[in-house]
């Protein structure tokens, strides 16, 4: 299992009205970190061919993150069936080490020309595995 991660530091932007890291910032940051992963590991002959599109998202808040926070985010490829993978995105505090955020992603691979769903194909699922 390929895992990518990387670790931020929560700035006051990304606050809401309780001083936590807003719910919209941590949805930003799976869905950055998932393509992070993807651009870093797929060659680029086969991102021209293919883009990802999120299907669903569902994510688990275990504890609140706050201004100055430092956070280690780690994602990978739970499984790959037809045109649709899951991602998982966790988030922990990098100094306590506690769960923050665990969040399962569906994704459905389209031909970047057509947009339609394509079967992810074994060079692909091998990238990730």
């Amino acid at each position: 299992m390929s895992f990518y991660q990387k670790e931020i530091v929560v700035s006051k932007e990304d606050l809401d009205d309780l001083n936590h890291v807003n719910n919209v910032r941590y949805v930003q940051w799976i869905q950055d970190i998932s393509k992070e992963h993807w651009v870093e590991k797929a060659p680029n002959n086969i991102q021209e061919k293919v883009i990802w599109v999120v299907m669903t998202h569902h994510i688990e808040y275990k504890s609140a993150a706050v201004f100055n926070d430092s956070i280690l985010l780690k994602t990978h490829i739970k499984e790959s069936s037809g045109a649709k993978c899951t991602r998982v995105v966790e988030m922990y505090n990098s100094i306590t080490n506690s769960l923050l955020v665990r969040s399962n992603t569906e994704w459905c691979l389209l031909n970047r020309r057509s947009l339609r769903p394509i079967r992810i194909s074994e060079e692909i699922k091998e990238i990730f595995s």
